[in-house]
């Protein structure tokens, strides 16, 4: 009996380091997923450039004649 229950705790084990593996996998791949995502918006976006701009004040000439 006591190689089936060595068998079994080799197996046990076996199975969590599996789904360890498997869980940094999906992980890794989920934080790869977001970051390529994030790298490279999607059309559709816009920009919106402000800029103040100020104009020359106008010079008038004024002649004044007296009566």
């Amino acid at each position: 009996m006591t190689t089936v229950a060595r068998r079994r705790k080799k197996s046990h084990a076996r199975r969590w380091i599996v789904l360890g593996l498997v869980g940094v996998l999906v992980f890794a791949v989920g934080i790869a997923f977001g970051e390529a995502l994030d790298d490279n918006p999607g059309p559709g976006h816009t920009r919106t450039l402000e800029r103040t701009f100020t104009l020359a004040p106008e010079s008038a000439t004024v002649t004044v004649t007296a009566p």
